[in-house]
């Protein structure tokens, strides 16, 4: 079943299209990472989808209801946490979601129940005491995932949400998110590709308001990142790298030192011809080959593709 559609979806700000004819579908049970740089129009996107925006044209559709900023039932088959969630930091983890499960009308037991289990989920139950002002950004944010799934939602919106994090919140995050794929298709926007490479089973990516392309993450790398075998050479090795630039399979060569070694990111456009030859073009160099390896494509190669390296907007 789909969760998500959007067909021509476009948001104006006078001249300038933050979203262009989107067009996107995302099936139920999956976290799906909406990838693009600062800018590109991934929030605008969110909040389309959500209802907080109004289009300039076309619509969108979430579990099969028309987003519309009007649009009261559907406000309880989604969640939302933006990318600074705020809180009343007077309040203790617990309070603030019995108060967002009282905006829901949940009933006081069932309130209470969901605030209990969600305080588990998140790691904060014994947290749940203290003032949310003393709270970690990592905490907060999981605070924040608590709270956008206080209405069970089906479909849970996250914009950004480990853009502020230091690497032990944005694994506790992660974590965290990727236990949500049991309850609600995840739409994670943002610009932090190791991120969607961990926990996304599809990807989307945006750029200057327009969709790129949109495929399952192992189909995107397969596709479009060109195989890179590494070499770590004994000695010298600005000889090697000349000659390996001038082949025909030989894309790009990267070639750094470390101590007595050099080492050769070599990217290639024909991995047979490579397997082949490269021990060949060693072994005649007269140089020692300390290892060898070919690399998993990365989604950074895929997104570098692309999108390009135009810095950020």
């Amino acid at each position: 079943m789909e969760a998500i559609r959007c067909e021509g979806l476009t948001k104006h700000y006078g001249a300038i299209a933050a979203v262009d004819g989107l067009n996107l579908v995302i099936e139920e049970g999956s976290i799906f990472g909406f990838l693009g740089p600062n800018g590109a129009g991934k929030t605008t996107t969110v909040r389309l989808l959500t209802g907080l925006s109004r289009p300039s044209r076309g619509k969108a559709w979430v579990m099969g209801e028309e987003v519309t900023p009007t649009s009261v039932s559907l406000r309880s088959k989604v969640g939302y946490l933006p990318e600074e969630p705020a809180f009343y930091n007077w309040m203790n983890g617990r309070e603030f979601l019995i108060y967002v499960g009282e905006l829901f009308h949940l009933p006081s037991r069932e309130n209470k129940k969901r605030c209990d289990e969600l305080l588990e989920f998140a790691g904060l139950s014994e947290a749940a005491s203290r003032r949310i002002g003393g709270y970690s950004r990592g905490m907060r944010q999981r605070l924040g995932l608590a709270q956008a799934l206080m209405n069970r939602p089906k479909v849970l919106f996250l914009d950004e949400p480990c853009s502020a994090l230091d690497p032990i919140g944005r694994r506790e995050v992660l974590d965290t998110i990727l236990r949500l794929k049991e309850e609600a298709t995840v739409f994670m926007s943002t610009h932090i590709l190791a991120d969607v490479e961990r926990i996304c089973d599809v990807v989307g990516i945006i750029d200057k308001g327009r969709l790129v392309i949109e495929e399952r993450t192992e189909e995107l790398r397969d596709r479009f990142a060109q195989p890179i075998f590494e070499l770590h050479l004994e000695g010298e090795a600005h000889s090697i790298t000349r000659l390996l630039q001038s082949l025909p399979w030989v894309a790009k060569v990267e070639e750094e030192h470390r101590d007595n070694e050099a080492v050769l990111h070599i990217r290639v456009s024909d991995v047979i011809t490579a397997k082949r030859e490269l021990p060949k073009i060693v072994a005649e160099s007269g140089l020692i080959l300390l290892h060898y390896e070919l690399m998993s494509p990365s989604l950074e190669e895929v997104f570098i593709e692309l999108v390009g390296t135009r810095g950020e907007e």
